[in-house]
């Protein structure tokens, strides 16, 4: 991981408008020095990657985009309908153009692929076409690491996460979460809804 850059906040507004199943769109935040779980869906959870062929046309991409952005992944894993990334993203004003060109190229290229194609390709009740979350803290990050290595057992695929090519653990836990913390790469401070609702829940 590189050297702490200045950090700073920028958020898309959060759109009146609405997808194309009429659900509010959500905001994105794009924030430097940040580590950030992210994930997307194919539309209707069709295994638009179910194929090697198909898989091999996400890494290839990935790898392209990644490296441009300067975003460092720390564990990825792809299924057959979605995946989920926890990494380390130096320049937030990258990120949204890198995941629009991931999604934009796979899906034109994955869709050659397919009997049928998918239009939309990528979607989500209530999001756009993918889910970026700001981790707040190491608790969080251990658990969206675990969360993300761990995806091929939870939908057992196979016993341990180590027999699914396709989750790939490009740093190991530890000195990951030790410079994230060298480099203050948390959004400490900042309410999480989805904990949030959960605590206030807890207390009634």
């Amino acid at each position: 991981m590189p050297h702490r850059p200045k950090r700073y906040v920028r958020k898309s507004s959060r759109s009146a408008h609405r997808d194309f199943k009429g659900q509010h769109r959500f905001e994105h935040w794009y924030v430097g020095n940040q580590v950030y779980f992210i994930t997307a869906r194919c539309r209707d959870k069709y295994p638009a990657f179910a194929s090697e062929e198909a898989k091999a046309i996400f890494w290839n991409r990935f790898e392209h985009y990644t490296n441009e952005a300067q975003f460092f992944p720390w564990v990825v894993s792809l299924m057959n309908n979605h995946y989920h990334i926890l990494g380390y993203c130096r320049e937030g004003d990258l990120l949204g153009r890198m995941i629009q060109r991931l999604h934009g190229s796979t899906a034109k290229l994955v869709n050659d692929t397919l009997p049928s194609r998918l239009t939309p390709f990528w979607s989500e009740p209530g999001h756009q076409d993918y889910f970026d979350g700001c981790i707040r803290d190491e608790k969080q990050c251990r658990r969206a690491y675990k969360y993300v290595l761990t995806q091929s057992v939870r939908h057992r695929i196979c016993s341990d996460w180590r027999d699914y090519p396709h989750t790939r653990a490009h740093l190991p836990l530890e000195p990951a979460l030790r410079r994230a913390l060298e480099l203050k790469a948390f959004l400490e401070g900042v309410p999480y809804k989805r904990y949030e609702k959960g605590r206030r829940r807890r207390t009634r």
